[in-house]
């Protein structure tokens, strides 16, 4: 999930200007009073409320609100401390209200809220956000993953977004079709592992496919579709080696490398634009469920909406097993893979509150605690020790097969052990940046595939419409299109 929503209407552009009036006005209300060194931490003497706002909903919130409840009735009455779990709405909602109530916009702000980073940003920007390396030890910070950690660091190495549960992506087969095409093919799961080799796979199953209906030429079938562009051209490009904005403490510079752009561009545009990559719903589960692809590139939490029938329309349906594989990297390039999911954010106030929103964080991220929160709902666990299939699969043991949300979550667990968590780091310009790169590709993607389609259709030759759109030619005018939507896209 993303913040993408928070740019309609102008609210991302009123927030900037209310935010920077808050320096002028810290300390604007009761429950955001700045903190005081002097007041003594939560114990049975002090009687401290901390209100939390989040955007959970489903199984998430009701596993939250049991922890909420379990944390008030034993740790927290031990040391009279009582959380008060608030719902505002989608992750958009919820970011909207928080910077409002920080402005001073309303008479209520939390103690704590989830966030994304770019939201964290915004809040930290006039000093309204805790430090929390004040309230863990490097002991106690040493027990998580490094990458989720690093996320949270904002600025000079300061803890600003505390991880509770993330997600990465894997990809998903049908693997009952993948070994028809398989065996007749000669191909192997090993040819899944790097962009490169998906590319050429996804041709060779395309002419596998059109080769069904010899009498109909050009009709063969995508193998691969993915969700989340932007995660695509965000890690991607930092498997090749380079960031796409560098930030500074002086600002920031555009800085994409033409050649492993083009390389960006080879192993998703041009195989789209051939046929042999898809998309058309929202959710390429969605595209799965019809044949239309056989392999997907998905959340951990999109993982339990990958189907385990297939219904074509006109030919009835069928059962398919469903495996999970890494997502495919780069040749030769370093395992960064995408890390994603809100983290806690603790609004300054005072020693008390901070450090009792700091011992409620310590309780929930406990290890058979989070691991029972994150893996019921397709989150993973954030401390190293409950980084393990092992342990999560523990909940789920019963005689039936694992569902495709439990095998992601396997493969999953591996690549956060074998691989680079990575994010992007947010700055002024983050949201629109990467609302950017999550559609400028796909859209001008899919504009030359139905370009190539209907010249195609009116009987110009395959090879020729292919290499015309996917040339270099064609290549050369796509990327002055797209340094110029990037730049724009941050004010440059």
């Amino acid at each position: 999930m993303n913040l993408r929503n928070i740019l309609k209407s102008g609210f991302f552009y009123r927030s900037i200007c209310m935010l920077l009036s808050l320096a002028a006005v810290a300390g604007i209300s009761s429950g955001c009073s700045e903190k005081e060194p002097s007041e003594s931490l939560p114990n049975s003497n002090n009687n401290v409320t901390i209100t939390v706002w989040h955007y959970y909903s489903g199984v998430q919130q009701e596993y939250f609100d049991n922890m909420v409840s379990e944390f008030n009735e034993t740790v927290g009455k031990d040391r009279n401390i009582t959380v008060i779990s608030e719902n505002h709405g989608t992750i958009s909602e919820l970011s909207e209200r928080v910077l409002a109530s920080l402005g001073g916009e309303n008479d209520k702000c939390p103690d704590m809220f989830t966030a994304y980073s770019e939201t964290a940003f915004l809040a930290d920007k006039p000093g309204r956000v805790v430090n929390l390396k004040e309230y863990f030890t490097d002991e106690e910070l040493s027990e998580y993953i490094e990458g989720y950690l690093s996320e949270g660091e904002l600025s000079d190495g300061e803890l600003k977004i505390f991880p509770t549960a993330k997600s990465t992506e894997v990809m998903l087969i049908n693997i009952t079709d993948w070994n028809k095409f398989a065996e007749a093919e000669g191909a192997s799961l090993d040819d899944l592992s790097t962009w490169e080799k998906l590319c050429v796979t996804a041709e060779k199953y395309y002419n596998y496919t059109d080769a069904f209906t010899p009498f109909i030429p050009n009709d063969g079938k995508a193998l691969f579709g993915r969700d989340a562009m932007g995660n695509y051209m965000v890690v991607g490009a930092k498997q090749l080696g380079f960031d796409f904005v560098e930030t500074s403490d002086s600002g920031f510079e555009v800085t994409p490398d033409k050649n492993s752009v083009r390389k960006l561009w080879d192993c998703y545009y041009v195989p789209y634009v051939k046929g042999y990559f898809y998309s058309k719903n929202r959710f390429r589960s969605d595209d799965a469920k019809d044949g239309s692809i056989i392999a997907a590139v998905c959340s951990t939490t999109g993982a339990a909406y990958f189907p385990q029938e297939i219904t074509k329309e006109n030919d009835g349906s069928y059962p398919i097993e469903v495996e999970a594989l890494p997502v495919p990297v780069f040749e030769g390039c370093e395992k960064y893979i995408t890390q994603q999911g809100a983290g806690m954010v603790v609004v300054k106030s005072n020693a008390q509150k901070e450090s009792a929103c700091a011992l409620f964080l310590k309780w929930i991220t406990e290890k058979e605690r989070n691991i029972e929160f994150s893996a019921n709902s397709g989150y993973l666990p954030v401390k190293k020790a409950a980084n393990s299939y092992e342990e999560i699969s523990k909940l789920h043991q019963s005689d039936k097969p694992e569902s495709p949300l439990q095998k992601a979550i396997k493969v999953a667990v591996g690549e956060i052990s074998d691989g680079k968590p990575y994010a992007m780091k947010p700055f002024e310009k983050s949201t629109e940046l990467r609302g950017f790169l999550e559609s400028f590709i796909q859209q001008t993607a899919e504009s030359a595939y139905n370009t190539a389609s209907e010249r195609i259709s009116k009987g110009e030759e395959r090879h020729i419409v292919l290499e015309e759109l996917t040339g270099d030619e064609a290549f050369e005018t796509w990327y002055a299109e797209f340094l110029n939507g990037l730049k724009a896209s941050v004010g440059k």
